[in-house]
């Protein structure tokens, strides 16, 4: 049976033709056979899901820490079914394939800030790094008072988040961190250690707190999936979202110490059951506005809810 692998990674660094480097990584990823994926590419740098099989993954990596702008990337490996991505018709082969998808975006972050381009590690504008062994050793052994602060969607924070951390109310989209921030307001005097998906989001966020005044920021180095392999369903309880078709990930999930922490928006009953819904009203009619987020295969089998398959057409919907 075929190894897959799933490859994380990012890197700030300044792209002078941004464009061509994008061709460079199609042409790069179709010889080497990876079969699908999604990679950003702006002029402040990389940030990239691919997957393929095993052969293939180490190819790549093996590529690019040859180049001396990624030399020092810290790529993130997982394993995978082959399935991570989904199937679209080739248009020439007319055949069926993962997506690959390889795009110049202005930010490789979204934060719609003017002058984004200040706040970053390639300015120097971003949050101390902390190792998870350091962020370990604050939480089992040192009397430091911190607050880890999450910096991914709400969607992400319920299916799995560290115990005690801080969520911000509404977070729907990254970008909407600078009109949250007021709720942070009472800890700008204290330690805060930001935590997202794999460490991308919070080199943005990091600075972003730095640069409304906040004073003792950090963020965790290589990102939540690096503590979490380092020490699994110690800390970081329940699975971590990520953005492909595996949904969540987990690390020895069959020991006793794993908690599934997320819960029904409906009934609260612990689920991991992330889906696409409308809300439907007392006569049973569903709702226009869609959400994202878990509810549980029982209040979806008593149509609690619908999903995407119910609903047509959204203008056709019961208004609220």
């Amino acid at each position: 049976m075929l190894e897959f692998q799933v490859l994380l990674f990012y890197k700030f660094v300044p792209i002078i033709d941004p464009e061509l480097f994008r061709k460079q990584q199609l042409t790069l990823c179709h010889q080497l056979g990876i079969i699908g994926g999604r990679i950003i590419i702006s002029a402040e740098g990389i940030n990239g899901t691919l997957e393929g099989k095993k052969q293939s993954i180490q190819k790549y990596i093996k590529i690019m820490k040859k180049d001396e702008r990624f030399c020092d990337v810290a790529f993130k490996v997982s394993h995978s079914d082959g399935s991570a991505f989904p199937y679209i018709i080739d248009p020439i082969t007319k055949k069926t394939r993962p997506k690959l998808s390889i795009k110049v975006r202005s930010e490789l972050v979204t934060t719609d800030i003017e002058g984004h381009q200040k706040i970053g590690p390639i300015t120097g504008k971003t949050g101390k790094y902390i190792t998870a062994k350091e962020l370990h050793n604050w939480i089992h052994n040192s009397n430091k008072e911190f607050y880890i602060v999450d910096m991914r969607n709400d969607y992400e924070y319920e299916v799995g988040h560290f115990k005690n951390s801080v969520l911000l109310k509404n977070f729907k989209n990254f970008r909407d961190l600078p009109k949250l921030l007021p709720q942070l307001e009472t800890l700008k005097n204290k330690t805060l250690v930001t935590v997202c998906t794999g460490g991308i989001r919070c080199e943005k966020a990091s600075g972003i707190l730095l640069d409304n005044g906040f004073n003792h920021v950090y963020q965790l180095k290589d990102g939540i999936i690096k503590y979490m392999e380092r020490y699994p369903n110690e800390d970081f309880l329940g699975k971590l979202y990520v953005f492909d078709q595996r949904i969540t990930i987990g690390f020895n999930l069959g020991d006793d110490k794993h908690q599934v922490v997320g819960k029904c928006r409906l009934c609260q009953n612990n689920t991991e059951n992330l889906v696409d819904y409308y809300l439907r009203d007392e006569q049973n009619k569903i709702l226009p506005g869609r959400s994202y987020g878990l509810v549980c295969p029982t209040c979806i089998q008593q149509k609690k809810v619908a999903l995407d398959t119910e609903v047509i057409n959204e203008s056709t919907l019961n208004p609220a």
